[in-house]
């Protein structure tokens, strides 16, 4: 069977339905595009009684246009295409429905059921794949750490939020590169190095020690500026080059690398490229010297600067008067190097909301050079740059700051997260093999979960009792539920066939989820196109929703019907339909970066 996109078929039977019973209005110029067949498409609801029908194109606001009121409209748009459907098509692929103002969809649940669960049984883990990007390259810059700092619940989001979105372009085709920009550079590696000189161990130091050597010097200079002095004195060594400060600056990231890459290992968050704020350092004044030629600089109270004629923004601060370079001058040459590296159509800042500020001015900076430059249009960054921003996380309502010591470590929430784990599972399956690695699986996706299932541009109150909530709407409902469909599959003993009589799966809870599973590709374009995972984590729990009510339903005499059952015919129905589930339920959580047990 040729698939059917009930949307486009729609899109297009009503545009078409439009021009026939209103043609004076298409004698208008212009307004033909209103109602044609992009625009209906485009412009589609979905009903929130899913009773009413798929989907739906309201009319309302077209009613002074068309002359004519909203529920007329519907009513002659729904009858026009219905007769419009029958004509075209061998079979009804769906149904026009006039519901108030709206012209409802009813799609044929037979076919949708066919053609759905035949194309996920059939490609597996690839349905919703696509070749949409191919030939397209896309960065992710993401996660960022600064060494000599443990990792931080405050670098957990944009460590989540990257690796997902690569995961999801990659999904759709695109080569997807994952940049891991490490803070190995500036000012404070110079209070580190007189830290670590006064009071630190001279073998065996973890991140901790280093961290614990950071707070003290800034509670020690609070009281003794000549530290800081001290301070800015090792930084200016470091950066001539003094060998005894580089060995311990080059210590310091041989410590904190392991320790980050042991913290990636456990999450299973993968980069392709991992480069640091240094690898900028002799790269920076070939970008000043092209602004400079371009005469877009100016010398404002000493320090060097390029207005951005904007009154939004402040100017774009490249050198300090003491001729120190900033973040900005490094994020100037480290896109314009990336640009020459990789030729990208994309390139993705996962970044907190308080850089805001900071990325407008870099990529106005970059804006104005390449026009100043006269380089081609089809050559310039300009617009191909985006900051992904998101919210902040707090602890208990309140900010956290490395400086003041009050951080709360990935780890340390991990830990807890897979200890209340393991609790759980010697409650409800003490019996369970591989306690220890499923417990592991449980705790990183609940901590993954509790990021994911807020919209991105929304803080997140990391809150214990929520983040370990192992029931509602959490990465370990998720994982239960996928947990609960893979038994079902090894209890069934059978070879799970798309070979079965679709017309069986037709009460309201497998349409749901056929519904739902039909729906999967087009939420994986549009979390790619809004930069936001959130889409596919509220989605699975719309599907596990469904298929929950529907495990759970109950026959007219009240007792379970259960999936698996003495009717082998309609077992092998129900049965494709689960493994059709399972399928998309560990596709959509991999792509969140969380893995999917098949026991808990």
């Amino acid at each position: 069977m040729a698939k059917i996109d009930f949307k486009k078929q729609f899109a297009k039977a009503t545009a078409q339905a439009f021009q026939t019973v209103y043609p004076d209005i298409f004698k208008k110029q212009g307004e033909e595009q209103v109602f044609d067949n992009e625009f209906i498409y485009e412009n589609l609801e979905k009903p929130k009684d899913p009773q009413l029908g798929r989907f739906a194109f309201p009319v309302f606001r077209y009613a002074k246009l068309l002359n004519d009121n909203p529920n007329e409209i519907a009513a002659k748009i729904a009858h026009k295409n219905n007769q419009l459907i029958k004509n075209t098509s061998e079979s009804v692929p769906f149904e026009a429905v006039a519901t108030g103002g709206f012209i409802n969809a009813k799609i044929n649940a037979e076919i949708e059921a066919q053609q759905t669960l035949e194309e996920i049984l059939t490609k597996s883990s690839e349905y919703g794949s696509s070749k949409k990007g191919k030939g397209h390259k896309i960065l992710v810059e993401y996660s960022s750490p600064n060494i000599a700092k443990p990792f931080g619940i405050g670098h957990l989001r944009t460590t989540i939020l990257g690796n997902s979105l690569r995961r999801i372009f990659r999904k759709l085709g695109y080569e997807a590169i994952g940049i891991n920009y490490l803070g190995d550079w500036g000012t404070q590696f110079g209070k580190m190095i007189v830290a670590y000189k006064k009071w630190g161990k001279k073998n065996k130091n973890t991140v901790a020690d280093l961290y614990d050597l950071y707070v003290k010097i800034h509670r020690e200079a609070e009281q003794d500026n000549k530290l800081n002095d001290e301070a800015r004195a090792a930084f200016k060594k470091l950066e001539d080059g003094d060998k005894e400060i580089t060995a311990l600056w080059e210590y310091f990231k041989t410590i904190s690398w392991a320790e980050f890459e042991r913290i990636y290992n456990l999450m299973d968050i993968e980069f392709d490229w991992v480069t640091g704020e240094s690898f900028l350092n002799d790269k920076m004044e070939q970008v000043i010297d092209r602004l400079k030629e371009a005469k877009l600089t100016s010398i404002s109270e000493g320090a060097l600067i390029v207005e951005l004629d904007d009154p939004q923004l402040p100017p774009c601060l490249l050198k300090k008067a003491d001729g120190a370079t900033l973040y900005a001058t490094r994020d100037l040459a480290g896109l314009l190097y990336r640009w020459d590296k990789y030729k990208f159509d994309e390139a993705l800042y996962v970044v907190g909301s308080a850089q805001a500020v900071h990325f407008k001015q870099v990529f106005k900076v970059i804006d104005l050079l390449e026009k100043a430059e006269n380089i081609p249009e089809n050559n310039r960054i300009d617009g191909r740059a985006k900051h992904i921003d998101f919210g902040w996380v707090k602890f208990g309502d309140k900010m956290m700051s490395t400086r003041q010591g009050n951080i709360i470590f990935l780890e340390d929430v991990i830990n807890k997260a897979v200890a209340l784990a393991k609790e759980k599972i010697k409650e409800k399956n003490p019996d369970l093999k591989n306690i220890e690695e499923t417990a592991l699986t449980i705790g990183v996706g609940a901590v993954i979960f509790s990021q994911l299932s807020v919209r991105r541009q929304k803080d997140v109150n990391f809150d214990w009792n929520e983040v370990l909530n192992f029931e509602g709407e959490t990465g370990p409902y998720l994982q239960y539920t996928h947990a609960r469909l893979c038994s079902l599959i090894r209890n069934y003993h059978e070879e799970i066939v798309s070979d079965i009589n679709y017309s069986l799966l037709h009460n309201e809870e497998e349409k749901r989820i056929i519904e739902h599973l039909s729906d999967f590709p087009e939420l994986v374009h549009e979390a790619a196109k809004n930069y936001e995972p959130n889409f596919i984590a509220t989605y699975l729990l719309k599907l596990s929703g469904a298929f929950n009510k529907f495990y759970q339903r109950k026959k007219e005499d009240g007792k379970i019907d259960k999936i698996i059952s003495d009717d082998k015919e309609l077992t092998s129905a129900r049965m494709a339909l689960v493994k059709a589930v399972q399928i998309i339920l560990k596709e959509g959580l991999y792509l969140l970066g969380i893995k999917a047990p098949e026991e808990m």
